[in-house]
């Protein structure tokens, strides 16, 4: 049996079904790698190094998320000189960095370009002090590549504040 692969790059992103909601995680799974930045600025080639990696880690096992449509790769910066990236997945990957996260979310979908991040996390912690919730930590997931935000003609991305 063939396993259904998409080969399109990026799935076009579906604003409503994750903009104002809230996701209590219990041990979420994910692969974690990690990339240098330099002061928040990742090295593009590195990006695509470790997504191919981790891609091909889950198409392997088959652990990939079944709609594509619901996957979702987070971006989390401990530091200026450090990213992390999870790749959400089914199950534990042999030989992965395999890791969960667990808590309460409020996701916020944003649209606008890759270096607004820190406008959007003020609208997101005005919008949170708003509703009586303080963020602990952000993870950002970017809906497409810099090249599929030109071909669908928008750049959202979602910002996951666990409260």
């Amino acid at each position: 049996m063939m396993k259904k692969v998409y080969t399109d790059c990026c799935p076009e992103f579906n604003v409503e079904k994750w903009d104002n909601k809230e996701y209590n995680w219990d041990n979420k799974l994910f692969m974690k790698e990690t990339i240098p930045t330099f002061f928040h600025i990742p090295f593009p080639p590195m990006i695509g190094q470790k997504m191919a990696k981790m891609y091909e880690m889950a198409v392997a096992a088959d652990v990939n998320i079944p709609d594509v449509t619901d996957a979702l790769v987070l971006f989390h910066d401990p530091s200026s000189f450090k990213s992390e990236i999870f790749y959400a997945v089914t199950k534990e990957v042999e030989g992965a960095n395999n890791v969960s996260l667990s808590g309460n979310y409020i996701a916020r979908v944003f649209e606008g370009p890759y270096n607004a991040v820190p406008k959007f996390i003020k609208q997101m912690n005005t919008y949170l002090s708003e509703t009586g919730k303080v963020a602990k930590d952000y993870y950002i997931h970017y809906s497409y590549c810099p090249k599929c935000a030109k071909k669908f003609g928008k750049n959202y991305m979602i910002i996951f504040a666990e409260v």
